[in-house]
């Protein structure tokens, strides 16, 4: 894909999606999240069997070691040094654990190979503990593997693979044993949090509430949390009064930021970015060096050279040494320099004018981020540049 061709895509999506003309809403559900109701972390280490000869090599210890104490538990005995399979593989099995979730509720979960195994395609499972911080057990994985890919190889050592082999998902393949201790009910307030703190949107936030509710019950704590106090009248109906408030809109406010990644040349800038009167030159400057090597080949009767010795011909006639072999090197340096443009840019200019400004002067992606970072050096650009 061309730079140009990169540039226009990224002026595109910009417009169509951020246009400053079209303040879009959203849902208070859609931008923040109620303080101790969240998702929990669980992870288990476990062992897919079932394996085509794609697991660990026999030389992994702690797949061997798994093994053997399954087998143990199982009431059979066996040596680790006797162990020499190719269709096991040792895996940490990760889930999150969604608020609210009762006995018997089904979670996927995640398989990542840590061993050296090659594909965990057409594996099972074996029953696997599920463990938070805590250490104490949430949920029991086991089921068969479903991978988004796979490997395949031949005797020579060349392969094909697709995706990830190593890593692989089962949906449903866990069952809650532990609940999470959670209730809201008879609470006499809520903690709403934004998922990005502005002090505008915050305002926005609690204005909507107290609007719905017909009193100022949401006071803004600071730029990302507000304190919801539950009236006397709501204290048995709290899951009706968050379902109520978070299908409330409001406008989120962004701040004014332009984000650059230089590892892929991606620039992604805010709505409310502008700029003060600058003028933005752009032309890139080429100097490319070509080297030739010239062989130099004397003739036989050529004037000697240092420190050469007479040659005695057949007919046993001393004559003087010919000349030496010379190789020598031949520089062809080019610069050229493609005309710059000079383009004078008002001040306040909003994001599509920005961008057009610097597209018709011919910027690629990676050149609009060189552009972006002398801005915000000389000042000009009103905004946040972050650099990731």
């Amino acid at each position: 894909m061309s730079g140009r061709f990169r540039l226009y895509l990224l002026i595109i999506l910009l417009f169509g999606f951020i246009c400053p003309s079209m303040g879009m809403s959203a849902r208070i559900k859609d931008i923040a999240s109620i303080k101790g109701i969240r998702p929990n972390q669980l992870f288990g280490y476990g062992l897919i069997v079932g394996l085509n000869g794609s697991g660990d090599k026999a030389g992994t210890g702690f797949t061997i070691q798994g093994l053997v104490n399954m087998l143990e538990r199982m009431g059979v005995h066996v040596s680790a040094a006797d162990v020499k399979v190719s269709n096991v593989a040792a895996v940490m099995v990760s889930a999150n654990l969604p608020p609210f979730a009762r006995i018997g509720k089904k979670i996927d979960i995640t398989l990542s190979s840590i061993g050296d195994a090659k594909s965990l395609s057409g594996g099972t499972l074996l029953l696997t503990p599920l463990q938070g911080v805590d250490g104490k057990v949430y949920a029991l994985a086991q089921g068969a593997v479903a991978i988004g890919g796979y490997t395949a190889g031949g005797a020579d050592g060349g392969g094909v693979t697709k995706n990830h082999p190593t890593v692989g998902r089962i949906s449903g393949g866990a069952t809650i044993e532990k609940e999470v201790p959670l209730s809201i009910m008879n609470k006499k307030e809520l903690t709403i949090m934004l998922d990005n703190p502005d002090f505008n949107t915050v305002t926005r936030v609690a204005d909507a509430i107290n609007t719905r509710l017909g009193e100022s019950l949401a006071i803004p704590i600071d730029s990302g949390t507000l304190k919801l106090t539950i009236p006397e009248r709501l204290q048995n109906k709290v899951v009706n009064l968050i379902a109520q408030v978070g299908d409330l809109e409001v406008t989120p406010d962004n701040i004014a930021k332009v984000i650059v990644n230089e590892k892929t040349g991606t620039v992604v800038i805010g709505q409310n970015v502008r700029i003060q009167e600058v003028a933005v030159a752009h032309g890139n400057l080429s100097i490319q060096i070509k080297e030739t090597k010239d062989v130099s080949q004397p003739l036989a009767f050529a004037p000697s050279g240092e420190g050469a010795a007479p040659v005695q011909m057949e007919d046993g006639t001393i004559v003087a040494p010919g000349g030496s072999t010379v190789v020598s090197s031949d520089s062809d340096v080019t610069v050229a320099e493609e005309g710059s443009r000079l383009i004078l840019i008002q001040p306040g200019r909003t994001l599509g004018e920005l961008v057009k400004a610097l597209n018709a002067i011919g910027v690629t992606p990676r050149d609009l981020m060189t552009i972006l970072q002398t801005l915000k050096a000389a000042g000009a650009l009103q905004g946040e540049l972050e650099i990731i």
